[in-house]
């Protein structure tokens, strides 16, 4: 997603397409460093921006570099998720195992398709996609210490946050189940969603359970209907 109705911006543009202001159409991406028993995960969720970009972000920000990422961690296989993971190819891929089979089965038919209908530029383009997620290893209910998958179904039918846990409070990672800090404040999910009831009901559980959310598409942020702490 690059723009929404509730971003200011580019009014005319807004006006003309009924869309919203545009910003950049990549996932919020999150690093996670955990250290148990001596042995250190570095777990990178939704490398959304192309290979050489996130590559740089992480050394600027974090002064690693894309071998030094253990893992990454995908809330969905939506292309906006996932451009910079070939970047990382010294690093175990992971998503849910419902993302992964709902997402591979109709991927494989359409490729199947465009194969016997001779459309060589898609079935390229689905062939890549189809080693990515083939790559893609289902992930563990648990990631790290403190670092557990968070199912939030609707947006896509697998999607899946994390929830880490420390002692002050809980944070979850939403994906694209809560996209923005505007979409959280007018209780509304992704109008896109594969099955907009489950949206809600997942939104509804990621702002009942979490003290500090990070939604898809904007960044970290106290849940508004907690208290403060």
């Amino acid at each position: 997603m690059d723009r929404h109705p509730y971003w200011e911006g580019d009014a005319e543009l807004a006006s003309r397409e009924g869309a919203g202001a545009a910003r950049p159409g990549h996932s919020t991406c999150v690093l996670i460093v955990s250290e148990s028993l001596g042995v250190e995960r570095r777990i990178l969720v939704d490398p959304g921006l192309p290979g050489p970009i996130i590559a740089s972000r992480l050394n600027e920000r974090s002064g690693l570099r894309p071998e030094d990422i253990t893992h990454v961690f995908l809330t969905c296989f939506r292309p906006e998720a996932r451009r910079g993971l070939e970047a990382f190819e010294h690093a175990a891929w992971w998503i849910s195992t419902d993302e992964r089979e709902s997402v591979g089965v109709p991927m494989v038919t359409e490729l199947r398709r465009a194969l016997h209908e001779g459309e060589s530029e898609l079935a390229a383009a689905l062939e890549r996609d189809v080693a990515l997620l083939q790559r893609c290893e289902p992930a563990p209910d648990t990631l790290a210490d403190r670092v557990d998958l968070f199912p939030l179904p609707g947006v896509t039918p697998g999607m899946c946050g994390l929830l880490l846990e420390d002692p002050r409070h809980t944070t979850l990672i939403c994906g694209d189940a809560v996209l923005t800090s505007e979409h959280l404040e007018r209780g509304q999910v992704a109008p896109w969603s594969a099955d907009l009831q489950r949206a809600k009901e997942s939104f509804a559980e990621a702002v009942e359970i979490a003290d500090l959310l990070v939604p898809g598409r904007d960044n970290l942020m106290v849940n508004p209907v907690k208290r403060p702490f």
